[in-house]
């Protein structure tokens, strides 16, 4: 059965919160570590290792890899941070998701800083819609001749909220979310999701939506299911084009 994106799997507005109120960002390996990172890099590929196997102990590893035992822990630590590797208290260490969280809190963290924020969210604007559109023909394919009801019900939940001046963010990512799951692709998922984090962590510099700006945006979901549900591409990329026009309307408005 089709795993549809809600709330609970997405949880975008509370990673958005969590990441940017998160004091610790990614640290840069010290050079006494760099060896052992590499090391257990590739170790890991060369024994092609997958998410939740167990690696060595820490004296195993000193060991094969002919390094000290505090490198080895610096190493781990960095990896850990990265996703790379998940150590377990007592239980050892095990080979990581490698998710693109790390990568989102450090974009997070970067846009967050006014001197880049608005550079950040057009660059990421234009990320995100390159992407829509280059997967148009794609997700048409896997959707055409299909009734997504779940995500007509998200888009009638926008366009009610847009026309009540209420933000639909969660709304908005399930949406994009649902739409690729159909795909069966979990690092565009992830990518997706990470953007995502990042557009909204710049939003707040921007100035409020005007509310016909916000039912426009609203529709042009529905335009574009519709459009995928047809088997119209050229149709689909339309609808996201007129997606994303307010917001980058809004972004070259502001002063540079």
């Amino acid at each position: 059965m089709k795993k549809t994106a809600t709330p609970e799997s997405v949880s975008t507005v509370d990673d958005y919160r969590r990441l940017l109120h998160s004091k610790k960002g990614l640290e840069i390996p010290s050079s006494r570590s760099k060896g052992a990172l590499a090391a257990i890099e590739s170790f890991i590929l060369q024994e092609r290792l997958q998410p939740g196997d167990p690696l060595p102990t820490e004296n195993e590893l000193c060991e094969r890899l002919g390094v000290s035992r505090s490198s080895v822990r610096e190493a781990l630590r960095q990896l850990q941070a990265l996703d790379i590797v998940t150590v377990h208290q007592g239980r050892g260490t095990y080979v990581g998701e490698m998710s693109l969280r790390p990568f989102a809190q450090m974009m997070v963290l970067r846009s967050s800083l006014k001197s880049t924020s608005l550079t950040s969210l057009s660059e990421v604007v234009q990320v995100r819609r390159t992407l829509d559109i280059g997967l148009a023909r794609e997700i048409v394919m896997k959707v055409a001749g299909k009734q997504l009801t779940h995500l007509h019900q998200l888009v009638d939940t926008m366009v009610e909220k847009a026309r009540n001046g209420q933000e639909f963010l969660v709304e908005d990512i399930e949406f994009h979310t649902g739409l690729v799951s159909e795909l069966n692709n979990n690092l565009l998922e992830e990518l997706m999701n990470a953007l995502w984090l990042v557009h909204m962590s710049v939003l707040p510099v921007l100035p409020a939506a005007g509310k016909e700006n916000m039912v426009a945006t609203a529709k042009a979901h529905g335009a574009m299911l519709k459009a995928a549900e047809a088997g119209d591409a050229l149709g689909y990329m339309a609808a996201v084009q007129d997606h994303y026009s307010p917001l980058i309307e809004s972004i070259e408005a502001l002063p540079a």
